[in-house]
């Protein structure tokens, strides 16, 4: 069967705080839940009906075992997910939040992805990472690798670009240009954009960085103000508010749920405005709930 996105990334725990935090010095008591941005992004077009596998690594351990178990109950295959004897699963502990969470990554097992199979990518639409993934070696020489393979052969590649400098250890920035030498469809939230610049900015400055990227479309997430995106039809900004939401229960994983609703959409062929009203509409659910957007 032809995979239509294959997902290349961090499968781990994210364990939320029960309660509602601030910081991660207040939190007591925290639940596991299966994380990884594009591991949530894979289960989330599976969920939809789109074919999604994930290429991962977790640890020989306890943890992998119940991240494992969690991703066959929703019927994600782990047939390209390796185990490390070595290194433990990875592990993020997240504080529980109505806006930008708090959170602490423990990178262990999930940087050990290797080598990508060629065919794997030949069989696939698209090929999906983000920054986190691409923070550490062997997994980020492998994951260029396979963008630069899925390029060579005409596919298109998709980045979240959802990074934080204390997972690097440089500040990202050649990375970066080699992923957007590819042409990516790339998503940043406003947080993303302010986190790699190393500043605060308004949203203008932010549009006036990324329109200086390469890429086939660009959105700028803004959580609760919406999201400003561009394609190169037009290269002209436009902007989408964010769907109105009574009540608002976790917002960890809200940009995965926004992604797959605009790849799942994007694979339809539809246009991008109706590309980003699909990922408005995924976010919008996935905030009103606790834990991953697919289990009830």
């Amino acid at each position: 069967m032809k995979i239509s996105v294959l997902a290349i990334g961090e499968l781990l725990a994210d364990v939320i705080t029960e309660n509602y935090v601030s910081s991660l010095s207040e939190a007591r008591t925290f639940r596991l839940y299966q994380g990884g941005s594009p591991a949530n992004v894979c289960a989330n077009l599976n969920w939809m009906g789109t074919h999604a596998v994930m290429v991962g690594c977790i640890g020989e351990d306890g943890i992998g075992h119940n991240i494992l178990e969690s991703i066959k109950e929703i019927g994600l295959d782990d047939v390209y997910i390796s185990r490390s004897k070595i290194y433990p699963t990875s592990i993020v502990m997240v504080g529980r939040s109505k806006s930008t969470p708090d959170f602490v990554a423990y990178r262990m097992a999930d940087a050990q992805i290797g080598p990508i199979d060629k065919a794997l990518v030949e069989n696939s639409a698209i090929l999906h990472s983000g920054a986190f993934a691409l923070s550490r070696n062997p997994a980020q020489r492998n994951i260029l690798h396979a963008l630069q393979l899925a390029v060579d052969m005409g596919k298109m590649v998709s980045i979240d670009w959802n990074f934080t400098q204390v997972l690097w250890q440089d500040d990202g920035k050649e990375t970066f240009k080699k992923v957007c030498e590819k042409r990516p469809l790339l998503k940043m939230s406003l947080d993303d954009v302010e986190r790699f610049i190393g500043r605060s900015v308004l949203i203008q400055e932010a549009l006036d960085f990324l329109s200086t990227l390469t890429t086939t479309v660009t959105c700028l997430t803004c959580g609760e103000n919406g999201v400003w995106f561009r394609d190169n039809v037009d290269a002209v900004w436009k902007f989408q508010p964010a769907v109105p939401v009574s009540n608002v229960i976790d917002t960890t994983g809200a940009g995965d749920a926004f992604w797959s609703g605009f790849l799942n959409a994007y694979l339809q062929h539809r246009p991008t405005a109706a590309c980003i009203n699909d990922g408005l509409n995924m976010a919008a659910k996935k905030i009103q709930k606790l834990g991953p957007l697919y289990i009830a």
